[in-house]
């Protein structure tokens, strides 16, 4: 899945390309209930709160496995124009979604 290029430019240079359609990759992340105590009590005190930007991270890389995974399904060469969303589900789930234009080169 590697060899599919993902970048968040309109163009990719040295290449021609037709577009193919939208493609996404979308995951729903929890923690478990003693890393949400433990995330609260950080709260209090303020700071960063490494076990939800541990999760953060790991949920874009399995958004963007699956974006490219979406592409390689659609016999895409690579995905222009790639983006991120994320929004929460309840107090302790978060969504992230990775979505772009598969590209097939000319």
């Amino acid at each position: 899945m590697a060899t599919i290029l993902v970048t968040t430019t309109e163009h990719i240079p040295g290449q021609e390309y037709e577009v193919i359609g939208e493609v996404f990759g979308l995951t729903t992340q929890s923690k478990n209930v003693l890393r949400n105590i433990g995330a609260s009590l950080k709260n209090v005190v303020g700071g960063e709160i490494r076990d939800y930007t541990k999760m953060l991270d790991e949920a874009r890389n399995i958004a963007v496995d699956r974006l490219r995974q979406n592409a390689i399904d659609l016999g895409a060469d690579a995905v222009v124009m790639m983006r991120f969303d994320s929004g929460s589900i309840g107090t302790d789930m978060q969504s992230v979604a990775a979505y772009g234009t598969a590209v097939k080169y000319k």
